[in-house]
């Protein structure tokens, strides 16, 4: 077969050209098992494609102009039905857009800071500022133990939903991982290197608090949602993962500050599933994202009544970013237990009308219970005042 085409089979040089990929990476792609040659000459080693192959060797070269991954890539193809590989594209894409918002926010305002400082100097100060604050979980229905966890304190906010045999103890470690490092938050530099430790002291505490938590004294995919915020004087820090949620109340407006790392949220992400349709799909609480047990390489298998979908390493990492306070600025973290029973309408309405966090916790917890309260509810309510 030493000619350059043989029937229906191409060489690499020729496929090469066919799809638009390099010999090299048609090599690369061999060997990962992605792209393997229709043929191997077992005397030369040639390989020889299939004229077939073009159209899926072309689209292997669109996704990587996209940025996919090849190992998801992989994924993609091995789905074989057309329309299950595009609901994976879209998926894909809502998730580097989104994850491309946060990096947006981050750049805009690291660089008004640095624009402010330029404008106002060294000296200049932002003026005096200080959060109110209260914080109320309690056990659900449905629940034989309350697993979620909530603090409120004069540096951090914080609420955690946990899951699995080892949750309550996941929850209560991610918080009071915590609570050290809020101490040295300082200016907006120094706060987010204060977010990266916290996110990482979190994950190491929850690893460290499930270990052994399974039947067989192996880690069974136990773990909890984080949703902090950390105050630095002047400045709120976020730490989130998972579904648990934070709210600001701004002029009257309520608005979701972050957002979910679940299944259902990912298909409103890519617009097979609207908002109203999420709250009833059988996979509403479905992760995919979350603090859970298992080595660094993300070896915990979860049992099936755990909701975390996909337990590796990359999953376990906490998105951090900074947000921006003004005096009258009235903050919500909530357990999924509050927002799945409470809408929007009615909290907005409960944080927009209590005259302190304290009333406000009280009502909105009293609202989820009287709604059923079946699941756990925690909440924070913090108050941004000028002092």
């Amino acid at each position: 077969m030493g000619r350059e085409e043989s029937g229906s089979w191409v060489t690499i040089g020729t496929f090469a050209r066919l799809c638009r990929l390099s010999a090299k990476a048609l090599r690369r792609y061999d060997e990962l098992g992605l792209l393997p040659p229709a043929l191997v000459d077992p005397v030369s080693g040639y390989r020889y494609y299939a004229e077939g192959q073009v159209e899926t060797a072309r689209l292997v070269a669109w996704l990587r102009r996209i940025g996919m991954p090849l190992n998801r890539i992989k994924e993609v193809l091995a789905l074989g039905d057309p329309g299950a590989a595009a609901a994976s594209i879209r998926a894909y894409w809502a998730r580097v857009e989104a994850e491309t918002a946060a990096r947006r926010d981050l750049a805009v305002f690291l660089a008004d800071h640095l624009s402010a400082r330029e404008a106002v100097g060294p000296v200049g100060t932002l003026g005096t500022l200080g959060i109110r604050y209260a914080a109320r979980s309690v056990r659900g229905a449905a629940r034989e133990r309350n697993q979620d966890a909530a603090y409120a304190g004069a540096r951090l906010l914080a609420v955690a939903d946990g899951f699995g045999a080892g949750g309550a103890g996941a929850s209560a470690a991610a918080i009071d991982a915590l609570k050290p490092v809020a101490l040295g938050a300082a200016g907006a530099a120094g706060l987010l290197n204060v977010l990266e430790d916290a996110a990482e002291r979190a994950v190491r505490a929850v690893r460290d608090a499930v270990a052994g938590s399974g039947a067989d004294g192996e880690p069974d995919g136990s773990g909890t949602t984080l949703t902090a915020m950390v105050w630095n004087g002047a400045q709120l820090g976020l730490v989130h993962i998972g579904d648990s949620r934070a709210h600001l109340l701004r002029d009257g407006g309520l608005f979701r500050i972050t957002h979910d790392h679940s299944a259902v949220q990912s298909m409103i992400d890519d617009g097979s599933l609207t908002e109203a349709e999420a709250s009833s799909h059988p996979q509403r609480a479905l992760l995919l994202r979350a603090l859970v047990g298992g080595d660094d390489d993300g070896s915990a298998v979860p049992t099936p009544d755990v909701r975390l979908q996909a337990p590796d390493a990359r999953l376990r990492t906490p998105d951090v970013r900074l947000q921006e306070v003004r005096p009258g600025d009235r903050y919500l973290l909530c357990s999924d237990g509050l927002s799945a029973a409470v809408g929007g309408a009615e909290t907005a309405r409960v944080l927009a009308g209590a005259d302190g966090p304290g009333t406000a916790v009280r009502e909105l917890v009293a609202l989820a219970v009287a709604a059923g309260g079946q699941d756990d509810v925690s909440c924070v309510v913090a108050d941004v005042v000028s002092l």
